[in-house]
């Protein structure tokens, strides 16, 4: 099978109507619908969703979080509420020691972006396997 002028008119026209991949394979003859995608591919001819998977939604973007410097400054242990964020910054022993004071996850010590930062999900188990002896 080769794709002639004439195959190619007729692809873009049932392409253009809407027709299937398997409907334009079957109606050209001699071409698979596999055929048919690469071809209206190559062509450049408008993609359309697929049936099977139906209509593309968009996921939701997670939150992003507060930039620091929008977060309240120097929050020490005194001043620290249950509904702020725990997640120390600097050394104790040290004059610029606080803590990060941004509002945490309900049932959270810590703000999203330091819960990201401490609970993190393991690796499965095959990737955590011990390599073999030799």
């Amino acid at each position: 099978m080769s794709w002639t002028e004439k195959r190619i008119e007729l692809l873009k026209k049932y392409w253009s109507k809407g027709m299937s991949a398997s409907q334009i394979a079957e109606e050209l003859g001699d071409v698979t619908r596999n055929a048919v995608i690469g071809k209206a591919h190559r062509l450049g001819l408008n993609s359309r969703p697929s049936p099977v998977k139906g209509p593309v939604e968009k996921k939701p973007q997670p939150k992003q979080p507060k930039p620091a410097e929008a977060r309240p400054k120097r929050i020490t242990l005194i001043s620290l509420t249950e509904r702020m964020c725990k997640w120390p910054i600097g050394h104790p022993g040290e004059d610029d020691f606080h803590f990060c004071g941004a509002p945490s996850v309900a049932g959270q010590p810590y703000c999203e972006d330091h819960c990201r930062r401490a609970y993190q999900t393991p690796a499965p188990k095959r990737d955590r396997a011990r390599p073999p002896r030799m």
